[in-house]
């Protein structure tokens, strides 16, 4: 009996280490919550939500320019309330059809920063290219767009 007994307790030890091994641990949640508090690449770590936002807009592309919205300089600011962000932004053309897609992508853009996204399009001030950032620019030009 001396030897079950030996085998049992070996078998619990074993499924003991087991169970310790897929289990969190402080550490292993630890690392979790410094993955969780990670900011959005390129940014400082003491970023505010309004420029993890603008950060994440970056993700949004003009359909007709194929360049991103915040270098293109479309949008005019950004408020973030009970967890929804609010966006002034304008088009290069108040004619411009796109208007769904680039709120589709935005909402796809802002998932997991906010819990919803309003856009107010605003057509004051007028867009003009003086608002293109330096880095806009520079794709506008690797676009062959003389700026």
């Amino acid at each position: 009996m001396t030897d079950t007994t030996a085998t049992d307790a070996a078998k619990a030890e074993e499924q003991t280490e087991q169970v310790e091994q897929q289990s969190p641990t402080a550490d292993t949640a630890e690392t979790a919550d410094t993955a969780d508090a990670a900011v959005t690449p390129g940014l400082e770590d003491d970023a505010t939500p309004e420029e993890e936002v603008m950060e994440a807009l970056k993700d949004v592309v003009d359909p007709e320019l194929g360049i991103n919205v915040v270098d293109l300089g479309l949008v005019y600011g950004v408020d973030i309330s009970d967890g929804v962000a609010t966006l002034d932004m304008t088009l290069t053309s108040a004619a411009c059809p796109l208007t769904d897609v680039i709120e589709d992508q935005a909402h796809s853009a802002l998932e997991g920063l906010v819990q919803d996204v309003k856009i107010n399009w605003v057509w004051l001030p007028p867009w003009g290219p003086d608002k293109i950032t330096d880095e806009g620019r520079d794709q506008l030009r690797a676009l062959g767009f003389n700026v």
